[in-house]
Parts: C-alpha cells; structure tokens; sequence
C-alpha cells in the first residue's frame, strides 16, 4: 500500500502543476518568451525643495521668496538677497528680486525641475517724471517678454509691500509707452501663459 502512494505522488504533482497552468491561462495571466516594454518611467518633478535652515539663511542675507517655472507653473522657492532689512529703497528691492529672478537656478533646483525665463540682461529702475505713483521700467518692454517671465516678474513683486499699489504691479518699459498696471493672480501661477492687466495707466 505504501508502494502504491509513494507511486501516486509525482503523478499528482504533476497533473496538478498541469492543471494551474490551465488556471492561469483562464485567469487572463499571459506567458510569454518575448520581453514586453512598457515604456520608460513616468518622470517625477517634485518642484519642491528642502526647507533650509533658518540661521544658515539668515547669514547669506535677508530670505525671500521669488517665482520660478515648474512643470508648466509659477512656484515659490526660497532665496536671500543682500538688502538691508529696513531698507524702503524700491528700486534696491526690485533690483535684487530681479537679480535673483535672471540667474540660472543653482542645480538643485534644476533637478527638482525649476527653470526660469526672465532674460539675463534684463534690468530695473525707477520711474520717470509724470510716471503713476509706485511705477518701475523695465530695460524691455514688459509685452515684449516671454509671458513665463512676465508673469515671473509680476509675482515675485507682488510678495513685496513697496512694490505694490493697490494689489497692482505697476511697469513700463524703455520707450515712451505708458505704464500699465499688472496682477499676479491663482490662474497666473497656475497657467503663467497670460498676466491679467489693468491696462495702461495715465500718466500723473
């Protein structure tokens, strides 16, 4: 008797590993000899960067925030200008913001997907005579920038209480245009294509 189970047990194996081939055909379960490519990896942009320490911060300036492009979108990251904390210059501000906003990001920022696209060349200065209250020029003329880095500018200054007039940013450009009044709104991060505008705003 022990013969004849002993004798039996390969046999069931064997039907029984049958049988699952079976199972796994039914069950949709395709085998295959031929290698399947699905593709690369869907690519990860965080567009976020570790938070630094506050006293290692504070020793390469005074922190702020500006605007870069990721992913097709406006998003904060954290810099330090060399500004004096209780300066009320205007244009020092926006110098440094735009300072900040025309360097290449550093490398860690690039591979968490930062980019930005406000020209390097650009600069910033004061208003002139009979420029609205609260006006910047621009060594561009602001419609003639990439709209990424139009909507760059605006947003970063618009974090900056002395660069804002009434929730509007106001710029012109080298030429005799008037200024015109721009506003960093949700839609403008999240789709930096078009900047709301005000308008052209008179002269004073």
């Amino acid at each position: 008797m022990r013969s004849e189970r002993r004798g039996r047990r390969p046999a069931a194996a064997v039907a029984g590993a049958a049988l699952c081939a079976v199972l796994a055909t039914g069950c949709g379960i395709r085998t295959t000899s031929v290698p399947v490519d699905a593709g690369p990896a869907p690519s990860r942009v965080p567009c976020a960067m570790p938070a630094e320490d506050i006293t290692t911060q504070a020793t390469k300036g005074i922190p702020v925030q500006v605007y870069l492009v990721c992913a097709s979108q406006l998003v904060t990251v954290d810099r330090a200008v060399r500004v004096q904390e209780a300066t009320t210059d205007r244009i020092l501000i926006a110098g440094a913001l735009l300072d900040e906003l025309r360097q290449e990001p550093p490398s860690a920022e690039q591979q968490a997907g930062f980019s930005t696209d406000v020209p390097a060349t650009l600069r910033v200065s004061g208003p002139r005579p009979g420029d609205p209250k609260g006006g910047l020029r621009l060594s561009e003329q602001p419609e003639d920038l990439p709209s990424e880095a139009l909507a760059q500018i605006v947003c970063t200054f618009a974090e900056s209480d002395s660069l804002v007039v009434r929730g509007t940013v106001t710029l012109g450009g080298p030429g005799d245009y008037a200024p015109r009044g721009y506003l960093c709104t949700a839609e403008t991060k999240a789709s930096p294509k078009a900047v709301p505008t005000h308008g052209a705003i008179g002269q004073h």
